[in-house]
């Protein structure tokens, strides 16, 4: 039986240089992959990007209401017309933006498709507190892996926090796209985060989950 992989980190831990890398591994021994990644992930378009400088464009996107095996489905048939060969593995990037349900149909493909599925994505936002897709692979993933970063002090880097330009906030929505030109995403240890959040975590939100603008694309791998 193949197995749902989640592989996690915070900002910087090179979780989409191991997606591509995966998929070369893969295709290097003449299989088929698909790649896919969250509509709501706007960084490159339909392109999965390296910070490394690699890129690649998904095989599709997945938007907020829709079923991911459906869509998986829509394309490994392509695939299968046109080579006669199965998919070997569904790799999805950017994977806390997906729904709880969405992850759900991930541990399916799995499962009743026999299809290995790794999905990589950060595990907590900028207040530590896990994206909902995250969370539900935290809870179903037959496999969990930390990418491991480094924070500016050496340490290991848990946490990310969120600067607009020199300056680091802990409050807002917890996916700001487009929100502001200047917005950055740092790794941190927990001494250094708790350090500019002045000893605080998790605060309330008066905002929508998501919000949007018309700004640059800001850095969300």
């Amino acid at each position: 039986m193949a197995k749902l992989y989640f592989r996690y980190g915070a900002m910087n831990s090179g979780k989409s240089t191991a997606l591509l890398q995966a998929a070369h591994n893969y295709e290097e021994r003449g299989q088929h992959v698909l790649l896919a990644k969250p509509l709501v992930d706007r960084k490159g378009d339909r392109e999965i990007v390296s910070r490394l400088g690699v890129s690649r464009t998904a095989d599709f996107t997945i938007g907020p209401d829709e079923d991911v095996i459906g869509l998986f489905h829509r394309e490994r048939d392509e695939i299968r017309l046109r080579t006669g060969a199965d998919v070997a593995c569904l790799l999805v990037d950017e994977a806390q933006f997906l729904t709880g349900s969405q992850v759900d149909d991930l541990l399916r493909i799995s499962i009743l498709e026999d299809t290995p599925v790794l999905a990589y994505g950060i595990r907590t936002d900028f207040q530590t507190v896990a994206f909902p897709g995250s969370r539900r692979l935290l809870e179903i993933a037959h496999s969990i892996e930390e990418l491991k970063t480094i924070c500016r002090c050496g340490r290991k880097a848990v946490f990310n926090a969120r600067r607009v330009g020199d300056r680091y906030v802990f409050d807002g929505d917890q996916v700001a796209i487009d929100t502001f030109e200047d917005v950055t995403y740092e790794s941190l240890c927990g001494e250094c985060y708790l350090r500019e959040s002045e000893g605080l975590l998790a605060r309330p939100r008066t905002a929508s989950a998501f919000s949007y603008s018309s700004a640059p694309d800001p850095d969300f791998t």
